[in-house]
Order: C-alpha cells, then structure tokens, then sequence
C-alpha cells in the first residue's frame, strides 16, 4: 500500500475484530485470562493494550520498522531508549537537540554513567573524530530544534555500524511522510507524537520504533518494566491524527516555504533557518533523504524588542510552546523550548533574545504573512 492508504488501513485486525470502522477505545486496566495453561494476547494495559497495539502497528508500518511502542510523551519515548545503553557508553548527539532531550541526557543520563559528547553533527568529519572504543550511540534530530542543522542519516549511519554503535533518529519534524530514517540506515526512530503524527495539539504522546526485532524486544522490555505506555484514549485521538497525516504535511510544507521566502526579504530579519530555502546549508543533503522539508523555520530578528512585539502583536500565529499542529505557532526558545540551556551556551549557538521559533499550520498562507507583516512593521 501507498503511505496514504497506509495510514487509514495499516492494521486493520482490531476492527474486523471488532466490526467497527473506526478504532474502539479499550480503557480497560486489566483482562480475563482464558485459562490457565491458555496465552492471551493481552493481560494488563502497562504490557499491552488493544487500541494502544493499533496504533503502536500502524506507527510502525509508517517507519517501515519491526515494531513500535506507544509512550505518554516524546520524552519518556527518548528515556526508554536510552534504557539500552549501560554505564560508561559513550553517546555522540547533535549539540543543537530539543532542550528536554539536553536536559534528560546531561542531568540524568550523564549522572548515570552515560557519557556524552556533543557536536555539529552535519559535519560527519567531526563525527568520525569523536567516535571512542566505547562509542555505542550517535543521537540525531534531523532537522534539529531549533537551527535546523541538517544531518546525512545514511553517512551516520554508516559511521555508527562501522563502529559498533547503534543510530537513533529523532523524526519528529518531518514524519514518516517526508523521511525515513530506517531505510537510510537507522536502528531506531523516535518521535514527539504530540506533533505532527497526532496534529491537533490535543495529546502528549511518544514513539519508539525500532528496525529489527531483536531490537524491538529490548525495548519492550523496558517499556514494561518503567511504564509511561500511552493511554487508550490518546492513542485513539493519535490514530484519528494519523489519518490526514499526508493532507496536513503537504498543505503545511506548502504554507512554510511560501513564509520563509517572504521572511527572507523581511528587512527586519537578520536570518531565516529554513531547510527547503536553496542556500541553507544541508539543503543538497535533505533534497536527497527526504521528499519535503517540513514546516519548522527560525529566525532571528533584528532586536530583542522587535522580538517581543512579534510575540505580542501576532493575531493569527499563537505564542505557544509545542509545534506540528493544524494551527500556526510562535514561541520563544529562551524563555521556553531551550531555558534550561545555559545562557552562554544558548548565546553561542544563536539561541538569543532575538531568536523565534515558528510551526506554521494549515492556514492560508497569505493570511499568516499579512499576520507576520503587520506585527513586524505594524
């Protein structure tokens, strides 16, 4: 099946089960075993639970993965892989990542014996230089949040397997719709299912997806063993999501290179960060590993007041933190998304006072740049 008929009719075995069209909700904690020497496909919701299974298949058809389990958020979804890695691994990661994922990694994995170094990971030279005995792990986002560093995930990919370390791919920004870590190379793919995949900034949810099963059952073990599995009705609110998954990436793919090239010849804008404009770099390498570019773009503005007004003064575009819904967003790392980030670090990186981050949604397109016009020169 195509991607588009996948995403309605991947696993279809719960509702011929079940005779209904849409996926039922089973908020069911427990179940009645059949007998005593008799196995039964599910037992207790924290092992398994048929609407959250649906979804966990369906997410997996997507990735083209072996198999994938369902989480209460993106975060506990990176916790849980980063469960088979043990004291004294060392982990090479992209040094622009999601502020949650720095802090899990410096805070709490880093105190539990993982070590870390962080890098451009689009440079894969710089890679390759890093790379220890103990390397097991390279951890990317791609594009990375929030200066869209673009990183090659078949080059990675190769770096990591020649050295006996694993791939992880954070694929949130683009979905299994526009890229696919696992054909390129990865071992397991991530997502913040709270994004895009659910679409509606109406649940929190998480993905692993692993690309063998050898690796799936690692993960499942995990899973089990700490909990924060997705509950039945948010699994069934990320199903309906997946649905229009392909009409909402196209439309908002669209909108975003529409406003990055409108952005671009914005006076008051010193730098757009947008990976489907033909002079950012890593451009030649998403062209080639990805059918779209999303709808993330950064920018930095010509000062902290300006900033603030934009911020103030959108009437379409919604100060919020999250991304990947139907309805465009701004938000500003500093404050949100990267606070825990030290200040001298975040200034480094470009992560200033004039730096914002935008998700553009399913709206006109000329409406959200006349939105963006008038807050910026209103």
């Amino acid at each position: 099946m195509e991607f588009e008929t996948l995403c309605l009719h991947a696993d279809n075995n719960i509702k011929d089960e079940w005779g209904t069209l849409t996926t039922p909700i089973c908020q069911s904690a427990t179940f009645v075993h059949k007998g005593v020497d008799v196995p039964s496909d599910y037992s207790y919701s924290r092992l398994s639970n048929p609407t959250r299974r649906h979804v966990e298949r369906l997410v997996a058809a997507l990735e083209g993965g072996a198999d994938a389990y369902a989480f209460s958020s993106g975060m506990t979804a990176i916790t849980v892989s980063m469960m088979l890695l043990k004291p004294g691994d060392h982990v090479i990661a992209n040094d622009d990542l999601y502020g949650g994922a720095l802090r899990l990694f410096r805070n709490v994995n880093a105190l539990n014996g993982l070590e870390f170094d962080f890098l451009d990971t689009s440079d894969i030279e710089a890679v390759k230089a890093k790379i220890r005995p103990n390397t097991r792990l390279i951890y990317i986002e791609t594009p990375s949040n929030p200066l869209m560093q673009v990183t090659d995930i078949r080059k990675a990919a190769e770096v990591a397997h020649a050295n006996n370390a694993w791939l992880f791919v954070d694929n949130t920004f683009l979905t299994p719709y526009f890229q696919k870590p696992l054909e390129l190379g990865a071992d397991i793919v991530i997502h913040s299912g709270t994004k895009y995949l659910g679409g509606h900034n109406d649940t929190l949810a998480g993905f692993v997806v692993a690309s063998t099963e050898e690796l799936a059952k690692k993960v499942l073990y995990y899973s089990k063993t700490i909990g924060g599995q997705l509950a039945p009705f948010d699994s069934f609110l990320i199903e309906r999501g997946i649905k229009t998954l392909p009409i909402r990436m196209d439309r908002i793919n669209e909108n975003a290179g529409k406003i990055a090239a409108y952005l671009k010849n914005e006076k008051k804008v010193r730098k757009v960060y947008y990976v489907g404009l033909p002079e950012a770099k890593g451009y030649d390498i998403i062209k080639e590993q990805s059918k779209g570019f999303g709808g993330m773009i950064s920018i930095e503005v010509e000062s902290k007041e300006l900033a603030e007004k934009i911020l103030s003064d959108v009437k379409i575009f919604q100060y919020a933190e999250s991304l990947g819904g139907v309805d465009s967003l701004i938000t500003y790392p500093m404050l949100q998304t990267h606070a825990d980030v030290p200040l001298e670090e975040r200034n480094r990186r470009g992560i200033n006072d004039r730096f914002l981050r935008i998700s553009v949604g399913i709206e006109n397109a000329k409406d959200l740049i006349e939105d963006l016009k008038q807050a910026i020169n209103g």
